[in-house]
């Protein structure tokens, strides 16, 4: 018995690329992308008081604070629980030059205390360009 090697075979290299790892790749990739955008995008859900209001498109660095039906005020999405810690980031974002605008986002059911402590926060800190976010009323989108 002896092994026998023909010569006379093509033994060219095989020029295909295997697409098969990159697929798996792209597949979990596209897993992961679909499980984390909704965690990153919550945000805090504020029943907006209706008001007539004029349109005007907000700029990158605008500061989003909003206030719930309980009260408690929030730095874009992230709860503040201390009132001095709203004052301090107020007094870094009235230092800022140019000055970004704050929106306020208060909730229709707050009380109006937990809006006049963000805005008296915000007239104390030096902010000057203060805006409040509302949405139109039913007949008016």
């Amino acid at each position: 018995m002896a092994i026998s090697f023909n010569d006379t075979e093509d033994d060219s290299m095989l020029s295909e690329i295997n697409t098969t790892p990159l697929v798996d790749v792209m597949l979990v990739l596209l897993i992961i992308f679909l499980i984390t955008v909704p965690v990153i995008n919550t945000s805090v859900v504020v029943r907006l008081p209706r008001q007539a209001n004029q349109l005007q498109p907000s700029q990158a660095d605008t500061v989003l604070i909003s206030v719930d039906a309980r009260g408690g005020s929030y730095w874009f999405d992230t709860r503040l629980n201390d009132p001095q810690a709203l004052r301090e980031r107020l007094r870094q974002v009235a230092a800022l030059q140019p000055q970004p605008a704050v929106h306020i986002r208060g909730d229709a059911r707050a009380d109006y205390a937990g809006v006049a402590q963000v805005l008296q926060a915000a007239q104390a800190a030096g902010v000057v360009r203060i805006g409040f976010v509302t949405e139109p009323p039913a007949g008016k989108r």
